[in-house]
């Protein structure tokens, strides 16, 4: 049985963590750099970090907290968000980050994927999809934090991605993104039965059901944030009863 990964999510915009719902209406919760500390104690197993507003500024700007982050957590950190280049990514990677987050400019041009992975290998690669159901029964790939239409088809998207060395999959659907009424089970289900990398899960976590179905459902790993941001229960919390359900977990 695959070990599950469960990992906070972190939006942010400027030096503040911010949630939204839709990727929309969003709302100041705190300090990144507390959370994730917080998160990491408890029991996190990676934590993501979203720069949301960087693609519209063409540039990163989690540099200072991700290195003060990495000082103080001791596991995989992902940061999203502006990487167009194999030096954007450098830069992250130089920073503390793990694996780097890549979403408009891939959609862009998708060979940026093989160049980075080329350099720091494919499991630094995260290729980011903010996905949106569409009355065809098909899902379209979105940019700019969930702002603009790509006219990529997701499953057609994903798939091209990881030839191109995309090693892992973030997830997202903006239909259910901080709505706490569980993942878009048939839309992560549809990419796992097509790729063979890992897929993070995000957009819908509002119970621990909910991460059990998805990973039932083909994830390999739960990304949350309105259930940890808001206090709804705590990282521990969610991982013992995760645990409890019979799904393997790192011991904490």
């Amino acid at each position: 049985m695959k070990n599950v990964r469960l990992i906070p999510r972190l939006d942010v915009k400027g030096p503040n963590l911010i949630k939204g719902v839709h990727l929309e209406g969003l709302r100041v919760i705190g300090d990144p750099q507390e959370h994730a500390v917080k998160y990491y104690l408890d029991g996190a197993d990676e934590i993501i970090y979203m720069d949301v507003v960087a693609s519209l500024y063409g540039r990163n700007n989690l540099t200072n907290i991700v290195e003060h982050t990495a000082n103080n957590v001791f596991i995989p950190i992902t940061v999203g968000g502006g990487v167009r280049s194999v030096e954007d990514a450098r830069k992250l990677l130089r920073s503390g980050a793990d694996k780097v987050a890549i979403n408009t400019a891939a959609i862009e041009r998708p060979e940026l994927l093989s160049e980075i992975a080329d350099v720091f290998g494919t499991q630094c690669v995260v290729l980011s999809v903010e996905a949106k159901y569409k009355e065809d029964g098909t899902w379209e790939a979105y940019t700019d934090n969930g702002r603009e239409k790509s006219g990529r088809n997701v499953l057609e998207w994903v798939e091209l991605a990881a030839k191109h060395g995309a090693g892992e999959i973030l997830l997202t659907s903006i239909d259910h993104e901080g709505t706490s009424k569980g993942f878009e089970l048939n839309l992560v289900k549809a990419v796992s039965e097509i790729i063979n990398v890992p897929i993070i899960a995000s957009g819908g976590m509002g119970k621990v059901e909910d991460a059990i179905q998805v990973i039932d459902s083909g994830a390999d790993a739960v990304a949350m944030a309105d259930i940890l941001h808001y206090k709804k229960m705590t990282m521990k919390e969610i991982h013992d009863e995760v645990r409890n359900a019979g799904l393997h977990v790192r011991r904490i």
